[in-house]
C-alpha cells in the first residue's frame, strides 16, 4: 500500500532551533543505531520510520558503522526512504557520521580527509542520496591535525555532499577549537552530539552547552535513556533479550544495587508525574532550551509513541528537579 503521511504531523511536535542556524529539529529525533541492522524485520523498521514521520519526527540519525553489520542501517533506511518518503525528502533531515572503524588499512577510521570523504561517498551510495543534511565527525582523532579534519567537513559541504556539519564526542575545549577552525573556513559548526542523561552528566561538568552557545551551535544528545537503564526494562530484573545480555555497551555490573536504587527512586518520581521513567528522563534532558534535540532508538512503534509522549509533560518544577538531582547524584 502507498504510504500517505498524517496530515497533522507538524501540529503536535516541538521544534527547536539548532544554535544560531536557520535549521529547526524535532525535540525527539529517531536514531537508527541498534534496531536497523540485518536480522531485524524489514516491515517493523518500515513501520517505525513511517510512524515517526507521522508524529512529526523529521530527523533521522545514522552513522556509517550502524547496524550490525556496519553499513546495514544506512542501507535499510535508504530503502525505506526510497519506497515511502522519497516525495518528502525536503521535509526530512538525514544525518550520518564517520570516524569509527569501517574497513581495513590505514584509511578505514579516525579523522583524515581520506577517511571522511571516502566514508561519506560510501554512505551516500547506501542511502541512495545525493547529499545528507548533516555530516558529523564521530570522534576526536588524537593524531590527525584538527585543521585537516575540519577542512574535510568544509570540503564536503562545498562539494554539495552535505548541507551542514557536526562533531560528536568532543570535549568542550576540543569543540571550541573545532568551531573556530570551521568558522574561519566559512562552514559554521551546526551541532555537537554528546552522550547525556540523568545518570551521565559529563557535559555539565565540562560546560559544553556554554561552549556551544558561544559558538552558535546546537546540542543533540544520544543515549538520554542510558542504554535502557532509564526505562522500566530493568525494574523487575534482567530480561534475556535486553542489552545487558546482547550488547557490549551495557553489562550486568552497571545494574549494581546503588544504581538500581537510584532508578527505582526516579521511577517513583515519574509515577507521581503520571509518566513512565523513560518519559521523565527525556523531559529532564530537554529542560534546557539549548538542548536542540534528543536521539532515541525504538524497537517497536509502541515504544516510539510512548517516548514521543514525553513531550506532553515537558515542565519540571524546581522541587522535582531538586529531587531528581538528590536521587541521581546522591546529594
Amino acid at each position: 500500500m502507498t504510504y500517505t503521511p498524517a496530515n497533522d504531523r507538524y501540529q503536535t511536535m516541538t521544534y527547536r532551533r539548532a544554535g544560531r542556524s536557520g535549521l529547526r529539529l524535532p525535540a525527539i529525533s529517531l536514531g537508527l543505531w541498534h534496531n536497523f541492522g540485518e536480522g531485524r524485520p524489514a516491515e517493523r523498521q518500515r513501520a517505525i520510520v513511517r510512524r515517526a514521520f507521522d508524529l512529526g519526527v523529521t530527523h533521522f540519525d545514522l552513522a556509517n558503522n550502524y547496524g550490525p553489520p556496519p553499513g546495514s542501517a544506512e542501507t535499510a533506511f535508504g530503502a525505506i526512504l526510497g519506497s515511502d518518503l522519497a516525495h518528502h525528502r525536503d521535509e526530512i533531515v538525514v544525518s550520518t557520521k564517520a570516524g569509527y572503524h569501517m574497513w581495513g588499512g590505514p584509511y578505514g577510521e579516525w579523522g583524515s580527509r581520506k577517511h571522511l570523504v571516502s566514508s561519506l561517498d560510501q554512505s551516500l551510495r547506501r542511502l541512495n542520496l545525493d547529499y545528507v543534511d548533516v555530516f558529523y565527525h564521530h570522534r576526536p582523532d588524537p593524531d590527525t591535525p584538527l585543521e585537516e579534519t575540519m577542512g574535510a567537513l568544509d570540503a564536503v559541504v562545498r562539494a554539495g555532499k552535505a548541507l551542514y556539519v557536526g562533531i560528536s564526542n568532543y570535549s568542550a575545549e576540543q569543540t571550541s577549537r573545532a568551531a573556530a577552525v570551521l568558522q574561519d573556513l566559512g562552514t559554521p559548526l551546526l551541532l555537537h552530539q554528546p552522550s547525556y542523561s540523568i545518570l551521565n552528566r559529563w557535559i555539565e561538568k565540562d560546560r559544553l552547552l556554554d561552549t556551544l552557545a558561544q559558538a552558535g551551535a546546537g546540542c543533540i544528545a544520544f543515549s538520554p535513556l542510558q542504554q535502557g537503564l532509564l526505562t522500566d526494562r530493568y525494574l523487575g530484573g534482567i530480561p534475556d533479550d535486553s542489552r545487558v545480555r546482547t550488547s557490549t555497551f551495557l553489562n550486568e555490573s552497571d545494574l549494581n544495587t546503588r544504581t538500581m536504587g537510584r532508578i527505582h527512586a526516579l521511577n517513583d518520581i515519574a509515577k507521581r508525574r503520571g509518566q513512565s521513567l523513560a518519559q521523565l528522563a527525556l523531559a529532564w534532558a530537554l529542560r534546557d532550551e539549548r538542548m536542540t534535540s534528543l536521539i532515541i532508538g525504538a524497537s517497536s512503534v509502541e515504544q516510539l509513541e510512548a517516548n514521543v509522549a514525553a513531550l506532553d509533560k515537558p515542565h519540571l518544577s524546581a522541587e522535582e528537579l531538586g529531587e531528581i538531582d538528590a536521587t541521581a547524584l546522591d546529594l
